[in-house]
């Protein structure tokens, strides 16, 4: 039996058979490998060719979206702008209304207040004529008359005229002296009147009853005050005879 000896460190040699079967089988797998990856490097190469000769497609769709938007957006302003010039011109109108109620309002005021204004004129002018009245009536009352029958006189005259009785100085002064001399305490106790119980008294002798109907307002009412007989005798003497001038006698 042949004894199998090894050289330690060494590998036996190949022998020429070997070395032809190695190197077959090593290109079979580089033939084999080549073959694998040929197929898929091709398939990209035409997948990449495709898309770079295939055309890009533009869709216009969203810039038809943007157009509808913006159609909508100035649709709505426009709507906007509508609204805000009517509340304008309803505010306008509204305005000029009310100031043509003001206007209304303040001419009716000044109709209503013109008559106020001409009812207090006519009160101040009033006022003042009754100022101007009173003014001479107290001048008058004020005035200073002497305490004897020419002051008697002069003041029923005063009275007479303020109240519209005729009548003159020489008129009263005439009458006086007939019926009682100037005194103004004298009473008749003899004529039909004292027999009748009603003598006649005073300067210008007048009965009650005739005093009392023919008394003028402001004066005394005791029958033989001066200038309350002598004016309430005129007063009566104006309406019997038109005035103390006519009367010479008994009256």
């Amino acid at each position: 039996m042949t004894k199998n000896t090894r050289t330690p460190g060494h590998s036996p040699k190949l022998t020429q058979v070997r070395k032809l079967s190695i190197a077959g089988v090593a290109t079979l797998g580089a033939a084999t490998l080549a073959f694998s990856l040929a197929p898929s490097h091709t398939q990209t190469t035409t997948n990449d060719a495709a898309v770079s000769a295939a055309p890009v497609a533009f869709s216009q769709q969203p810039i038809k979206n943007v157009q509808a938007r913006l159609t909508d957006q100035l649709a709505g302003t426009s709507l906007k702008t509508q609204a805000i010039a009517a509340k304008t011109k309803a505010a306008d109108d509204a305005a000029t209304k009310a100031a043509e109620n003001v206007r209304k309002v303040q001419a009716a005021s000044r109709s209503v207040q013109r008559p106020a204004i001409e009812t207090v004129a006519m009160k101040t002018v009033a006022m003042k004529t009754a100022t101007t009245k009173t003014y001479a009536t107290k001048t008058a009352t004020s005035k200073t008359y002497a305490n004897n029958l020419d002051g008697w006189i002069r003041q029923s005259l005063d009275i007479m005229k303020r109240r519209g009785i005729p009548g003159s100085y020489n008129g009263l002064h005439r009458n006086i002296m007939r019926e009682s001399s100037g005194n103004p305490m004298a009473i008749n106790g003899w004529d039909i009147n004292a027999i009748n119980g009603i003598p006649s008294k005073g300067l210008l002798q007048v009965i009650q009853p005739t005093f009392n109907a023919y008394h003028v307002p402001g004066t005394s009412w005791n029958i033989y005050d001066p200038v309350a007989n002598i004016t309430a005798a005129a007063n009566y003497a104006a309406d019997k005879y038109g005035s103390m001038d006519n009367v010479n006698s008994a009256y």
